[in-house]
């Protein structure tokens, strides 16, 4: 059996969720809820997925917070993560990527926006930043 590419969705709101869930289960992606930054930091921690869709607006831990730590942990700091906010000035664009984010989307999303975006940055639109410690960091 193959495995399917997971996607891990942190979003609060039932109809993102399943509107979201069930459009990327349509394209053949494995999709694992979380609906605060807590259980999200738990779920990539655990399942480590190929990509996070981060909402910001969460419960316990915002999007923001949880991006951060999850980019601060050696096991998830590789883990390409796309903000899905409401909040759509460019200040929040900003925040978003200063926090780690890697991509920015605005709601409301087409459910054909969400997957032409999460297939983007798994069929190699997207890279990795370096590690603190690789020479592309350090300068060596």
């Amino acid at each position: 059996m193959v495995e399917r590419t997971r996607i891990l969705l942190v979003e609060d709101n039932d109809d993102n969720l399943n509107v979201y869930r069930t459009i990327l289960e349509y394209v053949g992606f494995d999709v694992v809820e979380a609906r605060d930054g807590e259980a999200g930091i738990t779920e990539a921690r655990s399942r480590r997925p190929d990509l996070i869709l981060m909402d910001i607006s969460i419960p316990k831990i915002d999007g923001f917070e949880a991006t951060r730590i999850l980019k601060a942990d050696p096991t998830t700091r590789g883990i390409p993560i796309i903000a899905l906010t409401a909040h759509a000035l460019d200040e929040d664009r900003r925040l978003a990527r200063t926090c780690g984010c890697d991509g920015f989307l605005a709601k409301p999303i087409t459910p054909r926006l969400v997957v032409s975006e999460v297939r983007r940055y798994l069929d190699g639109g997207w890279r990795p930043p370096p590690s603190p410690g690789d020479p592309a960091v350090d300068g060596a």
